[in-house]
């Protein structure tokens, strides 16, 4: 279970830098993909509606992006509570030994 936890944690890492990196290539509203790498917006691999098809994609990065986070949250919680351990009560005794 932990080795599943560890590698939910780097799809994670691996989401969150996708996301930084759409987040980062988008451009002005005038602007699209193309232009930022110096071709015109017509010639981009999208076509012309390249900035739409960003905000789609960045939208949907950020809405796994918020169940990743909801469901790691959850999960680290859960295994908190699983490693902590019971407290069990010590009885002292109350009479006296005779000897």
């Amino acid at each position: 279970m932990t080795a599943l936890f560890y590698i939910f944690i780097f799809l994670f890492l691996l989401l969150c830098t996708l996301l930084c990196f759409v987040i980062l290539i988008q451009e002005a509203k005038s602007l699209g993909l193309g232009a930022s790498f110096g071709g015109d917006a017509g010639d981009s691999v999208f076509g012309t509606s390249t900035a739409e098809v960003l905000k789609k994609f960045t939208g949907y990065l950020a809405g796994v992006f918020l169940i990743g986070c909801l469901v790691l949250s959850l999960w680290t919680a859960a295994l908190g509570r699983k490693r902590a351990a019971p407290i069990v009560p010590i009885e002292i005794p109350t009479e006296v030994p005779q000897a």
